[in-house]
């Protein structure tokens, strides 16, 4: 029973690498798609969506088969609660892949103008973010996972600043109102990835740890 428990979280842990990996990819994607203006790489980025969700299932179901035959204890049960957590995060990080692929054909005709925004340095940054809170959780590497959190205030500052700007620009002529538009739209899902990330680098601290990390509160007592 205990041989068959262990091959049942390593498969759960297998699970949630590959669709990390699935999920860093779909990012990887789309941020290329929104920096070089190319349709065709938000195009992969959709059709890939499908594998997301079937990714995000097959590990719903995996916890719930651990929890139904077995009953799970201390790292063991940490570890089927993050699970669920993290594949719900990533799950929503695909779908943030397939908005921002979704942006890229509206946003073709402006790429001069998004070019002259920091988009790209944002969208960098949160993709930098996601890669490091998956590899925290591949590496059980809470001190990455901390990395993730103080990277956060960056990209919320960039939102801020993105959105200021855009709003200054929509008063200076209504011929911006759309360009600038797309472009606050496109921020606003940069900034969710970056939280869904944060998460991310949340829970990993949780697992490791066994320490709570709320909305960064009390970050470095968990260290």
């Amino acid at each position: 029973m205990a041989r068959h428990f262990e091959l049942e979280l390593d498969h759960l842990r297998t699970l949630l690498i590959r669709m990390g990996s699935l999920v860093e990819e779909q990012i990887d994607l789309g941020v290329r798609a929104i920096i070089e203006s190319n349709e065709s790489l938000a195009n992969i980025v959709m059709e890939r969506d499908k594998k997301v969700d079937e990714f995000d299932n097959e590990i719903d179901k995996q916890c719930m088969r651990i929890f139904a035959l077995t009953q799970p204890v201390a790292v063991d049960l940490r570890l089927l609660m993050a699970a669920l957590k993290i594949n719900n995060e990533l799950e929503r990080i695909g779908d943030i892949a397939v908005n921002l692929a979704e942006r890229v054909g509206p946003l073709t005709p402006y790429a001069d103008y998004v070019k002259k925004t920091s988009i790209s340095l944002m969208a960098t940054g949160a993709r930098g973010m996601v890669k490091d809170a998956i590899d925290s959780f591949v590496n059980n590497d809470p001190k990455l996972a901390k990395k993730v959190l103080e990277s956060d205030d960056h990209i919320d500052n960039l939102d801020r600043e993105i959105f200021n700007l855009m709003v200054a620009h929509m008063k200076e002529s209504p011929k911006q109102v759309e360009p600038a538009s797309h472009v606050m739209i496109l921020s606003r899902h940069i900034e969710r990835l970056a939280d869904h990330a944060t998460n991310i680098a949340e829970d990993v601290i949780f697992l490791v740890n066994a320490k709570i990390i709320k909305h960064h509160a009390d970050e470095s007592a968990a260290f």
